[in-house]
């Protein structure tokens, strides 16, 4: 997902030449309050320039909060129909339950086919949200696809004037945010988006952190400047070799046949699990192939 500031015409102008899946114009941390109506005739503008059905990768809005001005973003872009809403600084599921609400309303005046737009919450900007992120085991959110995390706006929110240990690392409170979000995707049966890298010069970090955030069950990352989407792409795409091997534990399981529990491959014994984490990453192959051909 790659984020655009909803202001910036140059900006804008690149967003078409991306291999983001996503571009996300930005209407939140991007914009300065004072350029917040003008971001959203452009944003709204350059959504109705690409209509949906003509798009090549999706158009995302990220509006500000509810406490803020989210009512009066999504009153100005929901017309020109993006594929989804990114809504920062919520406090729980309830925020988005609330914004499903206020996306029905809008769909039916704009005659928009109701439930098309999808909804992804950045779900750890405060620390009401990291307490509550085990609610979103049992919330019923037909639009929510995505959980997305990020540590500025929470240490900001709990006085803290680090996010990083030592090491150079998440320190520890933020780790633990990190890992309940990627928990609380998959018990809600959504895509796990990993934070922003934010040292955008720094490729070879990027493509470590990918590498680590793919294997640990993270879906997709978010991305601040063009430079980062390919690497992205690069590493959350399943490799040949990957593909390769699942499809060998596939195939052996099925050549013995229904109540198999365990089978030997290559000297190793592989059993439910792993043929589950097979089939799993051979999902997700198919799905990243069937996004390629559809661009």
């Amino acid at each position: 997902m790659l984020y655009v500031p909803g202001d910036d015409d140059r900006k804008l102008a690149k967003a078409d030449e991306s291999r983001a899946d996503a571009v996300v114009l930005d209407l939140e941390d991007s914009v300065a309050v004072g350029n917040r109506q003008s971001a959203r005739d452009k944003v709204r503008r350059f959504l109705a320039d690409r209509p949906r059905d003509q798009r090549t990768y999706q158009l995302w809005v990220r509006i500000n909060a509810f406490d803020d001005s989210a009512l009066i973003d999504l009153a100005a872009v929901v017309a020109a129909a993006p594929d989804g809403i990114v809504l920062p600084k919520i406090d729980g599921p309830a925020d988005v339950t609330r914004l499903e609400h206020c996306l029905d309303v809008l769909e039916a005046r704009e005659g928009i086919e109701h439930g098309s737009i999808k909804i992804c919450a950045v779900a750890t900007e405060t620390p009401t949200a990291v307490l509550r992120l085990h609610e979103f085991a049992n919330a019923d959110l037909p639009r929510l696809i995505a959980l997305n995390w990020g540590a500025e706006d929470l240490s900001a929110a709990i006085g803290a004037t680090t996010n990083v240990d030592s090491s150079g690392s998440w320190a520890l409170t933020y780790r633990w945010a990190r890992s309940a979000v990627l928990l609380a995707a998959k018990a809600a049966g959504v895509q796990a988006i990993e934070t922003v890298y934010v040292d955008y010069r720094d490729t070879e970090g990027l493509i470590a952190a990918c590498r680590e955030a793919a294997k640990e069950g993270f879906t997709g990352r978010v991305a601040i400047h063009p430079g980062q989407v390919t690497p992205i792409n690069d590493q959350f795409t399943p490799s040949a070799d990957e593909v390769a091997f699942a499809k060998k534990i596939v195939a052996t399981f099925a050549s013995h046949g229904e109540g198999i529990g365990t089978v030997g491959i290559d000297g190793k014994m592989f059993d439910i699990p792993h043929l589950k984490r097979a089939q799993n990453l051979l999902a997700m192959h198919a799905r990243y192939l069937e996004g390629a051909h559809s661009a």
